[in-house]
Formats: structure tokens, sequence, C-alpha cells
């Protein structure tokens, strides 16, 4: 969902990791191994690790901008987040709309909640959960618009140096409106109802104000990095420390997250889990890290079509698994899991070759154009 670094190959060992985990936890909802419900009850957390390299990684690009020339080109940005975002989006909804076989599930929302990028606001997933995956990508789509917009007032009010203080305050605010939410809407209801989990997506999981802690500790660490050569000092000279305090804490967010849909979880465990991928991202980009310097050809590539993969993987595990049903073959083991994640793998080839690549082109003419 973010665009791949050249220079980092820590981020891509992250983005290779939390669409593992996006695919882990979504095939829970189809004919799956055992130790899938074991492994894979946390893979949600992959959504917010996304959001986190998101926040990280398009702030920073912004920053940089500034930095440089002290302000922001909005045309180029949008062109940019167009090129990289629209296409292979609006064709998985080309599919979605169009074949009813691709869809795992069947009913969709109305094609304007996906056009707007607001689907993720009154979201049904019990009775309307066909590509519901993509509340994360209007959540992004809303801050590729806002993030900009909100830099430059803050840089025409001469308040740019208050960004830090900003972010912590929106983080705290999600963590709050979860915590109201969770007390007006949620504790009275039988948590065992089809009911409860129908609201509790709805006004706690996909809502973009209750979501924002990993976007928020992004920026946060991109500000940073960019303007702190106390926090960048620190960074490049404790990576694995980072690394290592990173992954207790997520183990202890885990813990916390046991039961995704708990109060304790739905209150205190998202801002935690952002917090912990937030440290590990730390160590990513540390050259003192072991992240840092290890190359990977199998990271990188998962990394590049990682977005590809996160936009049609449902559909293709859903005729993968519609396909061995057919011929009679057995859709619930360790050889379909892997044939089903070979199968997402080859469409997101297909997604890199076939739309990515040459809208790539017509962007880099877009470009020039503005220039």
């Amino acid at each position: 969902m973010t665009e791949r670094s050249e220079r980092l190959y820590g981020l891509d060992h992250l983005r290779a990791a939390a669409i593992l985990l996006v695919f882990i936890y979504h095939y829970r909802a189809f004919k799956h191994p055992d130790w899938i419900d074991i492994i894979g009850r946390f893979g949600w957390t992959g959504v917010d690790l996304f959001f986190v390299l998101s926040g990280f990684l398009i702030s920073g690009q912004l920053f940089k901008e500034i930095k440089n020339t002290g302000e922001i080109g909005l045309k180029t940005f949008y062109i940019k987040r167009f090129f990289r975002i629209f296409p292979a989006y609006f064709f998985t909804l080309f599919l979605y709309f169009t074949f009813p076989f691709f869809r795992e599930r069947e009913a969709l929302s109305p094609l304007w909640k996906f056009v707007s990028f607001t689907q993720n606001y009154g979201l049904d997933v019990i009775n309307r959960g066909t590509f519901s995956h993509a509340w994360s990508l209007c959540i992004e789509e809303q801050f590729y618009l806002i993030l900009p917009l909100l830099l430059l007032i803050l840089l025409l009010i001469k308040r740019f140096k208050y960004l830090p203080y900003l972010m912590i305050v929106v983080i705290g605010l999600s963590f709050m409106t979860r915590w109201m939410v969770w007390n007006q809407w949620i504790v009275a209801m039988d948590p065992n109802s089809t009911d409860f989990w129908k609201l509790w997506y709805m006004k706690i999981y996909y809502p973009t104000h209750t979501r924002l802690d990993g976007l928020g500790v992004g920026v946060l660490i991109g500000y940073l990095m960019q303007h702190s050569s106390l926090f960048k000092r620190i960074l490049e000279r404790n990576g694995n420390r980072l690394f290592l305090l990173g992954i207790i804490l997520l183990g202890i967010s885990f813990w916390m997250c046991n039961e995704q849909a708990s109060q304790t979880a739905s209150v205190f465990g998202f801002t935690l889990v952002a917090v912990s991928y937030g440290l590990i991202l730390m160590a990513a980009v540390s050259p003192s890290s072991f992240l840092y310097r290890s190359k990977s050809y199998l990271t990188a590539q998962l990394a590049a079509l990682s977005y590809a993969v996160y936009l049609s993987h449902k559909g293709i595990i859903h005729m993968v698994q519609e396909c061995f049903d057919y011929f009679k073959l057995e859709t619930s083991d360790n050889i379909s899991l892997l044939v089903c994640l070979f199968a997402c793998l080859l469409g997101g080839l297909v997604y890199r070759f076939m739309i990515e690549k040459p809208f790539s082109v017509l962007k880099i003419k877009a470009l020039k154009r503005i220039v």
C-alpha cells in the first residue's frame, strides 16, 4: 500500500511481513488448516503496520520537500498518489462488480462508497462484507488528501514546529474516541451476538477517526527523523535495541489483544500495537540494525507486490478454492494454502506488468508536463 523504498531494505522486510500477516488473517475466512486460527488471529495487525509505514513514508517525502524548498507541490504529490493507487484499485473494483465469481462473499457495498473512498464508514461487514478489506485503503486515501493540506496550513500560520504535538493529540483522540464509542455503543451488548460484531466493526474498527494511531506514529517518527538531531542519533546507534524493545512491546500488545474485540484491546490495544510497530520501524531505518543491513530478494519482491496482493487476494483465494471444490480436492490443508499463496503472488505479478508498470510510464509523462 505504500511505495517501495530503493534504499531502506528494512522497510521491504516490514512491508513483506505486513502483507503476509494480512493474508494469513483473511485466510481464516476460508477453509484452512487448524494452525491458521492460532497464528493468524493477530494478522489484523498487519494493517496497523501498513498504517505506520504509510505515515512514515508519505510524511517523510513531504518533510524532505519542505526542508529543500520550503513548500509542497500539491499537484506533483497528488499525481504520484493517483497513478500509484487508482489504476490497480479501479481494476479490482471492475472485477468485483463485473464478475460475480470473483467475489469471496455475496453482497457488495454500493459502488459510490468505493469510488469516493468512504466505504469504511457505516460498513456492515456481516451483510456486505465483500471486498471489505478496502476499508483500510479508504483511510489511507483520506490521509493522502488531508496531510499535505494540513502541512501547508501549518507552514502558512508558521506553526509547523508544533506538528509532533499535533500528532500526539491525534493519537490521543483516537484512543479517547474508541473509549467513548465503547461506553456508548458496545458495552451493553452480548459479545457472542452477530449485532455485537457488526457494531464493533462499524463503530470501532473501521472508522478513520478511531484508527489514526498507526498513521500518527508514522508521521511523528518521520518528523523527528528530519528535524531532531538527538532523535536521529539515538535511532542510528540503537537499531537492534529498538527492535528488541518493539518485539517485546508487540508481544505485550498481542497478549492484550488476545480477544480482539475486548474492551482492553479496543481501547488500549490498537495504540500499543501502533507504538510497537513504530519502534520496529525505527529499527528498520537504523544503520546499526540487522534489519537495515540485510538485503533479501524475497522480501523485496513481496514488498513490491504487496499493494496488488492486498487488493486481489480474497477474490483469488475464493476462486482457487472453488476450483479445488469442483475437482473434489482438499481445500483445508497446507497444500491448498500454498497454492492460494502462489496464485495471489501470480495475481500480483499480473497487476504489476499489466497495470502498475504501464501507468508508471504515464505518471512520468504527466509529471514532466508540470515541471
